[in-house]
């Protein structure tokens, strides 16, 4: 009789295990835990967040990471590789030996396995992305040395140097925070939403710079709408519409700053 019960409860705890596995698991946001990333294996501000951790046969683990500008990893490799996806801002990767690639919103990076590489945020923005890896024998990554600042004596091209943003330029001394919110949340967030293109995004930011009357952060602004694909042509055009609604002393104004943006290549 004993062996009769130990057997039912043995069927009836393999059937719910079985059940088990076949149920969904949801991981909500905001129940998963934010790490710092550490110094040992990055270099700059980074913060890492764990969407799925391999289990049971399971070998595939996904990981967000969010980079402050300038900030990215050491040099590793993957038994495996590697796959990223950038979901915001502007980032770079690279394999030894090769040129700096950079990457943007929506683009998807490959990294062939045991390719020692890095990848980061550009040195002037903020850049998150998926990190998609499997486990061979239970390791993802083998991290390795630093990536140098000056040309490697291999050879191999290797990161430049990182460069601080405007915004720490301008503010970092005073208002260092500020300059992070500006730096991760407006530029590395805000302007890397795929709602609007950059140029477009100019375009508005231009307009509404000309009807405040603001040439300071105008001037800037009409520099990097350049860079971004806006003309000098539809830049006067706008400064000239914005004339009858603005106000004809801002569009003055507005005009003085695009004669001095326009002295200048994009």
């Amino acid at each position: 009789m004993n062996r009769l019960a130990a057997a039912a409860l043995t069927l009836l705890m393999m059937g719910a295990a079985r059940a088990a596995d076949t149920e969904l698991q949801v991981s909500r946001a905001g129940t998963r835990p934010v790490t710092q990333a550490s110094a040992q294996t990055f270099t700059g501000n980074a913060k890492v967040e764990m969407l799925r951790v391999p289990t049971g046969p399971d070998r595939a683990s996904i990981g967000t990471v969010s980079f402050a500008p300038g900030a990215r990893t050491v040099w590793h490799s993957h038994p495996l590789g590697q796959t990223l996806v950038i979901t915001a801002g502007i980032g770079r990767v690279q394999r030894w030996s090769g040129a700096v690639e950079e990457m943007r919103v929506g683009d998807v990076v490959r990294i062939p396995p045991n390719v020692k590489h890095w990848h980061g945020a550009a040195p002037a923005s903020a850049m998150t992305h998926l990190a998609i890896s499997e486990a061979l024998d239970g390791k993802t990554v083998d991290w390795l040395e630093p990536v140098a600042e000056a040309q490697g004596a291999a050879g191999q091209a290797v990161a430049a140097p990182v460069q601080p943003s405007r915004a720490q330029r301008l503010i970092g001394d005073v208002a260092p925070k500020l300059a992070q919110l500006t730096d991760e949340v407006l530029f590395g967030d805000v302007w890397a939403r795929p709602g609007l293109s950059p140029r477009d995004r100019s375009l508005a930011t231009v307009s509404a710079l000309i009807a405040l009357n603001r040439p300071e952060q105008l001037r800037s602004h009409m520099a990097l709408g350049r860079k971004n694909g806006l003309t000098n042509d539809e830049i006067v055009e706008t400064l000239t519409h914005l004339a009858f609604y603005a106000g004809w002393p801002n569009a003055l104004t507005a005009a003085g700053v695009a004669r001095e943006v326009f002295s200048t290549k994009p």
